[in-house]
């Protein structure tokens, strides 16, 4: 899978783990939690945090914002602080906790999970209140729960590509990769030894597609990357995605996304739940997304207080929003982040 943005400058941090025993929100059961994070810059600035994405690492999590040309989060102006999510290979996934919990038998965790573990993290860092959250992907729909469960900890979210509840169209997209895993002949039920190459490879074939839009596809700008043809530019971005059971924790997170569960009592109006919210907020779909497309980002943003959209018009489809569409579309979410940090 493509990373979420190229620019890197900055030397890599060290990766330091903060342990919480953490109050599961689906099974009510509590879970010795592992959240894995990096911090840059002097703790005494304003802090910004940035959470990975499905199948994002601590390390390609938009480097572009805060490493190399054009970075708008400066480590001299600003704590940088990055987090992992739950079930993504760094935090505490099926693939990294011992019995009982490891494998199938790691429990399902939401959004509100993860958004309790970082903000215990904050507090330990002895951050009150952050200056922005900023996040792609699951980490844009992390910004919209953040914003939700706790009102007055982020003045900013930037939600770049995402959304605040997971639609039914979405949900269901997510279905077929899912089935591509889960039907593969080394799957074993779950209960393979060895990695799962063919399921984990079909996994990604069947996600890449939706990754970009019809656009990509007739302007070849499998080009623009070097790749001759198609079938070798999917060969080398679209083979694997990582350990099967990390890949399906991390898709219930994302199907069961919606911050309408902070507040029962609304029976699931979104309008209620997006009005409760706070935070200054800055939503930047992307045109072509088939994921979190701009309409339904419209849509939020007719019920939010403070907030504005800004679509990224780019072919390239989700993955736009993370830093990998053209340098024009990466300097757009540049402008439109540093602006934002500034209002």
């Amino acid at each position: 899978m493509p990373p979420a943005g190229r620019a890197r400058a900055l030397t890599m941090p060290e990766t330091q783990y903060f342990s919480h025993d953490l109050h599961l929100s689906e099974s009510r059961t509590t879970f010795p939690a592992k959240l894995a994070y990096w911090t840059i810059g002097d703790a005494s600035n304003p802090a910004v945090l940035l959470p990975t994405c499905y199948g994002g690492t601590l390390e390609n999590t938009l480097p572009s914002l805060y490493g190399g040309e054009g970075a708008v989060i400066s480590p001299n102006r600003y704590y940088i602080i990055v987090c992992g999510l739950l079930g993504g290979s760094e935090s505490s996934s099926p693939s990294n906790t011992a019995a009982p919990f490891d494998g199938p038998n790691f429990p399902h965790t939401t959004y509100e999970d993860n958004i309790r573990l970082q903000h215990a993290l904050c507090q330990h860092l002895g951050v009150r209140r952050l200056h922005a959250y900023i996040g792609f992907s699951m980490g844009g729909q992390q910004a919209y729960h953040v914003a939700a469960l706790f009102p007055d900890f982020a003045q900013r979210v930037v939600v770049l590509a995402g959304s605040a509840r997971t639609s039914w169209h979405n949900w269901s997209f997510l279905e077929g990769p899912k089935a591509a895993l889960v039907n593969s002949v080394d799957w074993h039920d779950g209960r393979y030894t060895q990695p799962v190459r063919r399921g984990t490879r079909a996994f990604a074939r069947v996600y890449s597609t939706w990754a970009l839009s019809q656009a990509w596809f007739r302007q070849r700008c499998w080009e623009q990357l070097g790749f001759a043809d198609l079938p070798a530019y999917l060969e080398a971005w679209w083979s694997g995605m990582g350990d099967a059971h990390d890949l399906l924790c991390l898709l219930w997170t994302w199907q069961h996304g919606d911050i309408t569960a902070y507040h029962p009592e609304d029976d699931g109006d979104l309008a209620k739940a997006l009005a409760r919210i706070e935070a200054r907020v800055l939503v930047m779909p992307s045109r072509t997304d088939m994921y979190f497309p701009p309409e339904d980002s419209e849509e939020e943003v007719r019920h939010l207080r403070k907030a504005e959209l800004r679509v990224i018009e780019s072919v390239w489809g989700h993955l736009a929003g993370g830093g990998n569409g053209t340098d024009e579309d990466t300097r757009f979410i540049q402008e439109q982040v540093g602006r934002w940090l500034e209002t």
